[in-house]
């Protein structure tokens, strides 16, 4: 039976490593599920989980080149803390003295100064790394003190709040969505999308010479796609927004709500910055001569710089790139929470890493995927959500997530073995 199905994953060229990961998806959401008596695959536990899982998956993608060169980054968790706070003072106490409250100039300046600041970092611990030769682990350890220390710094430790109206939708909540048509039009899209650049795919294969899987195959994997889409796509528009909320939102316009309407708040900002983030690492990986650069210095370090790949070069980009992409998860974190604290990010590092270990990305480089990265991520989320709604113990949740992870990275070392890779 097993070698059969082997052999089916083989000649469908299905990924049996992805079918595994969302297999024991599915298993947790089923567990808990039942543990909450039906609380946890509900809409609204959803659309949460998909918020909080965002600043997260955003960071996981960018971790995974860092580890496919054979690096690590340890100080995500504290530059979104720094960057977090830097953002916060800046929307909360300059730019409204010098542009005014409410300008609608403010969030877009305090993204590109985030943006700014975490590339400039990163970029800066990747020349270290890279041309001074001091290891991954060090720089990036005294990185997460040393950005952590800056995060309280910035404001003496003091709450940054409020933060601009505009920027806060970036975090998601009622206004922070798409709404049910939006959402419902965003799944035509992007299900059209899924759909041709499957079969182009399957085209630019056989074009070359290479060996494609059956027609059917190809069919049935789209319809998945598209089944995915808009199933993802209905459990958030069947979350509606509290009556409220609604009305003051319509208040907010300076109009009276129709008796009766209820509004959907369909897919979450962070989600779709998700999405653009994942589909634009993916290219970068598999279309990019920066991507194809990446993953053959994790693979042979000496065999990449004698091909002529500026190793070290690299590295400074892909820690820049790191850099960079913090500050989008920092953007999405502070702007959920409303706020900037000192405490944001604490421990994100570790989530980030094993996000990435668990959606397969190997420690010892050179293999490692996108949407892996997002798993993982929904996975490790998934965990904490569900032990908070059960009621674990926070230093319980603790060993169970660090348990998974370490059950993880064993369950690839054996599937390595067993497949060769």
């Amino acid at each position: 039976m097993r070698d059969t199905l082997s052999r089916s994953f083989r000649t469908l060229q299905i990924d049996t490593r992805l079918v595994g990961m969302i297999a024991a998806l599915l298993i947790v959401w089923i567990v808990f599920d039942l543990l909450t008596e039906g609380r946890f695959l509900t809409p609204r536990n959803l659309f949460n989980l998909s918020v909080q899982t965002a600043s997260v998956a955003v960071m996981a993608t960018g971790m995974v080149f860092i580890i496919v060169t054979r690096h690590i980054d340890l100080s995500v968790g504290a530059l979104l803390g720094f960057i977090g706070m830097t953002i916060g003072w800046l929307q909360a106490q300059v730019l409204p003295d010098l542009l005014g409250i409410g300008h609608p100039a403010i969030w877009i300046i305090t993204v590109f100064v985030g943006a700014l600041i975490g590339a400039a970092v990163g970029a800066v611990q990747g020349y270290i790394i890279g041309y001074l030769a001091v290891p991954a682990f060090i720089v990036t350890l005294g990185g997460l003190l040393v950005w952590r220390g800056a995060a309280w710094w910035v404001t003496s430790g003091q709450t940054v709040a409020p933060l601009d109206s505009t920027f806060t939708l970036l975090g998601g909540g009622a206004e922070g969505t798409l709404g049910a048509t939006w959402s419902w039009l965003l799944a035509a899209v992007c299900s059209l999308a899924a759909v041709v650049l499957l079969f182009l795919s399957r085209k630019r294969k056989s074009d070359h010479g290479f060996t494609v899987k059956p027609l059917a195959a190809d069919v049935v994997l789209a319809g998945l796609f598209v089944a995915v889409i808009f199933g993802f796509t209905a459990v958030m528009n069947a979350y509606a927004i509290p009556s409220r909320a609604a009305a003051r939102m319509f208040e907010a316009r300076g109009e009276t709500m129709p008796e009766g309407l209820v509004l959907s708040h369909g897919i979450a900002i962070p989600v779709i910055i998700v999405l653009v983030v994942a589909t634009v690492m993916t290219v970068i990986a598999k279309r990019t001569r920066f991507g194809r650069y990446v993953f053959a210095t994790g693979g042979n370090p000496d065999a990449a710089e004698l091909a002529g790949v500026n190793t070290k070069l690299l590295t400074v980009k892909v820690f820049a790139l790191m850099g960079f992409l913090t500050a989008i998860a920092a953007v999405i974190a502070s702007a959920r929470l409303r706020s900037a604290a000192n405490d944001l990010g604490t421990l994100d590092e570790l989530r980030v890493i094993a996000a990435a270990v668990i959606g397969g990305t190997a420690l010892s480089g050179g293999i490692g995927t996108i949407y892996g990265a997002i798993l993982g991520a929904v996975v490790m989320q998934s965990l904490q959500s569900g032990m908070a709604m059960v009621g674990v113990d926070a230093p319980l949740q603790s060993i169970v997530v660090g348990v998974v992870l370490v059950l993880a990275v064993l369950a690839d070392i054996v599937y390595r073995r067993r497949t060769g890779d």
